[in-house]
């Protein structure tokens, strides 16, 4: 199996900054899109920011011009450098990757643990 390892998460105060990591281990042929989930308490999930394996990206509007998502392909990862961080930011956050674990095989998306972001004001 594919496992996603999720590192990066933490408390800190409005208007700071956090990075949160995801590598990707295991038999991997080709990995797609990666991306970034939240969910905060008692509310939906919702897509935070992916990037595309062509290299495009999408971002969630209320995180456009704050959040980064990045990814080094050669180490199956895939990054998300938050800044001016706020309290509405507060939330578990799960990287997820599509992948395909052998060249004749299908898409399976694949999920890390999850990781607590939260924001003092």
């Amino acid at each position: 199996q594919v496992q996603l390892v999720e590192s990066g998460g933490g408390l800190v105060q409005a208007g700071g900054s956090l990075r949160l990591s995801c590598a990707a281990f295991g038999s991997i042929f080709r990995i797609n899109t990666m991306g970034w989930s939240r969910q905060a308490a008692g509310k939906q999930r919702e897509l935070v920011a992916r990037a595309f394996s062509g290299g495009s990206t999408q971002y969630l509007d209320s995180v456009k011009g704050r959040f980064t998502i990045s990814r080094d392909d050669a180490k199956n990862t895939v990054y998300l450098q938050m800044n001016s961080l706020k309290p509405e930011d507060i939330a578990v956050y799960y990287c997820y990757a599509g992948i395909r674990r052998e060249a004749a095989g299908g898409l399976y998306e694949y999920w890390g643990q999850g990781t607590q972001v939260t924001v003092s004001s």
